[in-house]
């Protein structure tokens, strides 16, 4: 019988997740063009939007710490609402149950499970993948598990993007399973008091989503 570990048992830090999937970090600078080039522009009534969630954000901070769910409410499902990403051909799922099999790992290696917090899917394929963290934590630290999530894509001929976000800072990824590579995005934050970065947020995700829904 095969044995089943949870994946943030299992993968608990970057090396981890390269070395049981064979990934690596490229340093090519036209791998992941996606989050700065050719960006949409947003509407007036966007930016308004997005303003509105900012400050909703910091109100919320204002008492403390945020939890991962309240999170969700506040932040991640307005977003999507107003990206259209909740409506047919869209389907946000609140938490998605994956399995990953570890190809180069020999027949000893257990099979990896855990939850998705939202998935963003069009014909059964995955386009959005997105893991909240608690308030307080970096970005960062939610990126080895959501690479071996991304990694239980059904198709690894169809590359697959990421968005990893606290609430206050959001970070994009692009994997490429053929060639075992991936590569990050800055980290987009709230924390500028000068320019709301949901902007590019938003374009950055209606960039990705657009690019797979012509596929």
């Amino acid at each position: 019988m095969v044995q089943t570990v949870g994946i943030t048992k299992a993968i608990t830090n970057l090396n981890e997740a390269h070395d049981k999937f064979n990934l690596r970090q490229t340093a090519d600078p036209i791998f992941f063009t996606e989050w700065f080039e050719d960006l949409p522009e947003l509407t007036d009534s966007e930016k308004e939007s997005l303003n509105r969630l900012k400050n909703r954000y910091f109100y919320y901070a204002a008492d403390g710490s945020i939890t991962e769910g309240t999170v969700n409410i506040i932040m991640l499902s307005p977003l999507l609402e107003l990206m259209g990403l909740c409506d047919p051909p869209f389907k946000k799922k609140g938490e998605k149950f994956v399995k990953v099999e570890i190809e180069y790992g020999g027949e000893e290696e257990p099979v990896l499970e855990g939850f998705i917090d939202a998935l963003v899917v069009q014909n059964r394929l995955w386009l959005v993948l997105i893991k909240s963290k608690r308030y307080g934590f970096s970005v960062r630290q939610a990126l080895p598990q959501t690479l071996a999530y991304m990694m239980a894509h059904p198709n690894s001929e169809q590359l697959v993007f990421g968005m990893i976000t606290t609430g206050e800072d959001y970070m994009f990824i692009k994997l490429n399973q053929m060639e075992r590579q991936y590569a990050m995005s800055n980290k987009l934050t709230l924390s500028n008091p000068q320019h709301n970065e949901l902007y590019e947020v938003m374009q950055v995700m209606k960039r990705i989503v657009g690019l797979l829904v012509q596929e």
